[in-house]
């Protein structure tokens, strides 16, 4: 009994500290649709040439993240987390003082590579700290912090914009990041029961075939992308949507932007953890089908673009769209890490994370071009089926795969590990 708050302590500060970098993480990626309209004046470059920009961080954490889940399942989880944190957090200070676009350009791809090997290795911190029955409300938290993230961000950017401009924006947020990468060796430990004791380092290639086989999780990464290539056009292009259709201010338009799709993300997702919190026991089968629901249930919201919405329009149709993802999204990680055994979950989110990157950052490019022909509103409109697409391959892998994928996964635990902490 003694020995219990020393465990938990620990586990409880590491999700404290993950949960505010996180936060950071997304508000950091917020900063650049909030001055759109001041880089466009300041560099005088065209849409599409903003697009390549937002997409370059994209790409680059798209081609990086894979390899930064291997080595979040070869070396120590924590380490790799500082790393990330400590980098990102230093290029964003840099990218305020970016003399040209050239190097601007620069920074984002190294910022892109900096933030590329954090989320895998915190997710897989995060759940070797939990077993089953606090990892969902854990993760959950996370998910919420990672919403909370981009609405802070987009207001603390806009402030700091209006007043010292888009430099003093990234500089602002940068500054954030290092002050709590100096608190980070009191707050972050790595599991107290390291599944790197248990059993030897997995190989890539045996990582793969693994994944390769898993149906459950292929899904997801499925879905991933798909939602990842039509998300990430609203959080990039609707401040600019706003700007340009209701003449909304710079400013404004960045924090309604993030506002629409953040705080409704957070109401979500709030209420997804509460319900894993109020209902512990709730099996991995009934946590897949809630996420495959939300996904298919939000698509249609996205329709209303079709018919040049009002501003109440928009802000109702984003906001239960928002809503509902949000809710679902509680649930993603968690039905990976019961399909997917430890030994694989770095390199399981990294490929997951690292697809949807690319789609978004493709998503992101492509708005920007197809822009002067159908308008955001009608590239917004179509975003519609293709969530809806990633919707029903999360329901058809409920209901042909997920038993089978639980039970494989329970088998290599019990065979290799002797049993999941």
């Amino acid at each position: 009994m003694p020995a219990a708050p020393a465990r938990t302590l620990p586990r409880w500060r590491t999700d404290a500290f993950l949960a505010g970098a996180i936060a950071l993480n997304y508000a950091a990626r917020g900063i650049l649709p909030v001055v759109l309209p001041a880089l466009k004046a300041d560099f005088h470059v065209s849409d599409a040439r903003l697009g390549l920009l937002g997409s370059l961080f994209f790409w680059v954490y798209a081609i990086c993240a894979p390899f930064g889940g291997f080595l979040g399942d070869l070396y120590s989880r924590r380490t790799l987390v500082l790393i990330s944190v400590s980098s990102w957090s230093a290029i964003t200070l840099l990218t305020g003082f970016a003399p040209g676009w050239t190097v601007l350009l620069i920074l984002r791809i190294v910022f892109g590579v900096s933030e590329s090997f954090y989320l895998s290795s915190a997710t897989g911190l995060q759940a070797d700290h939990h077993g089953p029955e606090t990892r969902t409300l854990a993760l959950g938290l996370n998910s919420l912090a990672q919403n909370i993230g981009p609405v802070g961000g987009a207001a603390l950017a806009g402030w700091l914009a209006v007043r010292w401009g888009w430099r003093g924006a990234f500089a602002g947020l940068g500054l954030l990041g290092i002050v709590l990468a100096l608190g980070s060796p009191r707050l972050l430990s790595d599991a107290p029961l390291k599944t790197t004791k248990r059993q030897p380092r997995a190989k890539v290639g045996e990582t793969l075939a693994y994944l390769m086989r898993d149906p459950t999780y292929l899904s997801l990464v499925l879905n991933e992308a798909l939602s990842g290539f039509s998300v990430w056009i609203f959080f990039f292009w609707l401040p600019d949507y706003l700007y340009e259709t209701y003449h909304v201010k710079m400013a404004a338009a960045g924090v309604a932007g993030m506002a629409m799709q953040q705080l409704t993300a957070i109401a979500g997702t709030a209420t997804g953890t509460w319900l894993s919190y109020r209902y512990p026991g709730m099996t991995p089968r009934f946590r897949h089908l809630l996420f495959a629901l939300s996904c298919v249930i939000s698509a249609p919201c996205l329709l209303c673009f079709l018919i040049h919405p009002s501003y109440l329009m928009v802000t109702v149709a984003i906001g239960v769209f928002s809503v509902l993802r949000g809710f679902g999204g509680v649930y993603e990680l968690p039905v990976l890490c019961d399909v997917v055994p430890s030994a694989y979950r770095s390199t399981a989110v990294g490929l997951l994370i690292g697809g949807a990157m690319i789609c978004g950052g493709f998503g992101i490019f492509a708005a920007g071009i197809l822009k002067a022909g159908l308008g955001l509103g009608g590239v917004f409109a179509a975003m519609s089926a293709i969530c809806g697409l990633a919707g029903f391959g999360l329901l058809a892998s409920y209901w042909k795969f997920i038993e089978r994928d639980l039970a494989r996964a329970e088998a290599w635990a019990t065979g290799r590990a002797g049993g999941m902490p």
